[in-house]
């Protein structure tokens, strides 16, 4: 499904601060994946070149048989659009639009019938729990309530894989534990793939693996110093 070879990605031209190095990855259909590390090692950086954001500097990403890292920028775009669904810690709702409108942004992207995709934005309004809010503006909903709102807009376009790049971060706990049961359901439910990156080893438990990223690569939890 997922399947990531070599990654490695340096910033900085002529003084490049190296980020990422031999980085190795191969996630299933169905699978719900958490990655932690120390802030700055890497891990927004990481899922920026799955989402095709970035280009690595070597290193191949192959989503569904299809290698981002060969695709041009159009290409990767619309490989994006179709079938990746990004949630942020800080949300990134446009504040002018409705929950519903932007819900629904994915599929209008797309170019989903008008007809389909408000029955499409009910349902996944309905599975996060907001189907009262479709007409109020994020000003109006509670952090929550936004973080809902965006994973609802990650999932309506019914993505091959989600990336969620510490999506917990600004929640309390109450908001927090919803926003993770959702997340993993989601997932299960559309037997999707997932991609969780978290400081939280509570978040990072409702995973099916956990993996650590350090500045020597990629490891699962528990190995960091083998």
């Amino acid at each position: 499904m997922l399947s990531i070879r070599d990654l490695a990605k340096s910033y900085g031209g002529a003084r490049a601060r190296q980020v990422l190095r031999g980085i190795s990855l191969d996630v299933q259909r169905g699978e719900y994946v958490a990655i932690m590390g120390e802030s700055g090692v890497g891990k927004s950086t990481l899922l920026n070149l799955i989402a095709g954001l970035e280009l690595p500097d070597t290193g191949a990403i192959t989503l569904d048989d299809a290698e981002l890292t060969a695709l041009d920028d159009t290409a990767r775009t619309l490989l994006r659009r179709r079938h990746i669904g990004f949630v942020f810690q800080a949300f990134h709702l446009l504040p002018h639009l409705t929950v519903a409108q932007n819900v629904a942004l994915p599929l209008s992207l797309i170019g989903n019938a008008a007809v389909p995709a408000a029955q499409r934005v009910d349902e996944m309004l309905a599975a996060v729990g907001l189907q009262a809010a479709a007409q109020t503006y994020p000003r109006e909903l509670s952090g929550g309530e936004m973080q809902r709102v965006a994973i609802a807009r990650a999932l309506v376009h019914r993505p091959l894989l989600l990336l969620a790049d510490e999506p917990t971060g600004n929640l309390d706990a109450e908001s927090a534990a919803q926003v993770l049961k959702l997340l993993r359901e989601q997932v299960k439910r559309e037997n999707g793939t997932g991609i969780l990156v978290t400081h939280s080893a509570l978040a990072a438990a409702t995973a099916d693996r956990v993996l650590t990223l350090t500045a020597a690569g990629l490891r699962p939890a528990g190995q960091e110093k083998q």
